[in-house]
């Protein structure tokens, strides 16, 4: 069942966890009602174990919702101060660190890689073929340099160990990257002698392009990941509870779960758990709605919030714009995952044209976007002056519930006008 309502907060406020409060009896905004018996729906049939969902617009909270328990055991209520990880929506902090350093002038779009990690100069790109009736993976050298910007639009041909060729997936398995104790530095070495995927700037290709961002971001800045975003980002914005590690009994306790047979998402999660001393930008960041709000926020009013600029008026637009589209030279397959109608800046996903599907997915052109596998998602559309947040738990359910979320969300919206 619904287990808060509609929260008054203000646009800067953090929302107290009294605003979710179990006794709390009155309606969501009846605007949002079907996502309400969405949700409701999900938890009762046992499909997720909880959720929480947020949405302002031109600065006023409409909803605020907390669905459910923080784990299938149905002990502690869902609460606006839930800690979730966020998985690769950890990609668009790490992407506007890193924007910061290059609005400063400390870093370039089209510095190569190897400038600051030296064994990129060595990286090889895996073609794989057949010989003698047998696959093949040869390794030829790049075409050109990877590039700072190939990492943040996800062109420099690194993968995931599940994504891509056979020869490609096994040669990252064989590599044992997760092996051990490891932190950024060490990890993006071990991704330096992994072969790409493609030559570089050619495809967009998901993969460890964030997590050797971070360390680039690490290099430069003379901290670590975690400090450097701390100090630029989390602090300032007022982001309380997003980090790498928990640290106190009180985070581990207020900590979502999912559900014991979500199989790829609690090993992804041990995985995660096992490298505390990994500081992962591109998907190891646990945080709350309210903290990331604060981030959506910020992207929604163009890089500034409460009178702070985060980025330029230029770095902004750089990181909005679609640099992955027609002239770019950069391909597209299977495993795009923006999806439908988006293109790719630098970070989030960016909305270019309303798609192929019928009806097109709903949404503004220019809307902006990320999701993680954990099941967090979310969007700003800034033609609305809209922010929307899914905080969830689940792999298994993440491709079915977001498009569904978002499409009920925008129906509410509509309805109002």
């Amino acid at each position: 069942m619904v287990i808060a309502a509609l929260a008054l907060l203000a646009l800067s406020a953090p929302v107290a966890a009294a605003d979710c409060d179990p006794q709390a009896t009155a309606p969501a905004h009846g605007r949002f009602k079907a996502v309400t018996a969405y949700f409701d729906n999900e938890i009762a049939t046992g499909k997720l174990p909880g959720a929480v969902v947020l949405v302002e617009q031109r600065g006023h909270p409409l909803y605020l919702q907390c669905f459910g328990f923080r784990t299938a055991a149905r002990v502690h209520p869902m609460t606006p101060d839930t800690l979730f990880a966020l998985h690769s929506m950890t990609k668009p902090i790490t992407s506007v660190a890193a924007m910061m350093l290059i609005d400063a002038g400390k870093l370039s779009l089209q510095d190569p890689v190897s400038k600051y990690i030296p064994a990129f100069a060595d990286v090889q790109v895996g073609i794989e073929s057949v010989a003698d009736g047998k696959p093949v993976l040869q390794r030829v050298a790049p075409n050109r340099p990877v590039t700072v910007e190939d990492l943040m639009r996800h062109t420099s041909g690194i993968t995931y160990g599940y994504i891509g060729g056979e020869l490609i997936r096994q040669a990252y398995t064989d590599a044992h990257i997760f092996d051990g104790a490891f932190d950024n530095a060490s990890f993006a070495e071990r991704i330096a002698h992994l072969p790409l995927a493609r030559q570089p700037g050619t495809l967009w290709r998901y993969g460890h392009s964030t997590d050797v961002l971070g360390r680039i971001i690490e290099i430069v800045s003379g901290q670590t990941l975690y400090a450097f975003e701390k100090q630029h980002l989390f602090d300032p914005l007022g982001m309380t509870s997003t980090k790498y590690v928990l640290d106190t009994d009180d985070e581990k306790a207020r900590m979502a779960e999912p559900r014991p047979d979500d199989v790829v998402l609690n090993r992804a999660e041990r995985q995660r758990r096992a490298h505390p001393e990994w500081q992962s930008g591109g998907g190891g960041l646990v945080s709350t709605i309210t903290d990331y709000a604060r981030f959506a926020r910020m992207i929604l009013n163009g890089g500034e919030l409460d009178g702070r600029r985060y980025l330029s008026p230029a770095a902004f637009a750089a990181m909005t714009t679609d640099h992955i589209g027609p002239g770019s030279g950069v391909e597209r397959d299977y495993f795009y995952f923006p999806g439908d109608g988006f293109g790719f800046g630098y970070g989030f996903a960016v909305r270019v044209e309303p798609g192929e599907a019928k009806p097109p997915p709903p949404g503004s052109l220019g809307e902006l976007k990320w999701d993680g596998g954990a099941g967090t998602y979310f969007g700003v559309d800034r033609k609305l002056g809209l922010i929307y947040i899914l905080m969830e738990q689940t792999e298994t359910e993440r491709g079915r519930v977001g498009p569904a979320f978002k499409k009920l969300l925008y129906d509410g919206l509509a309805a109002s006008d």
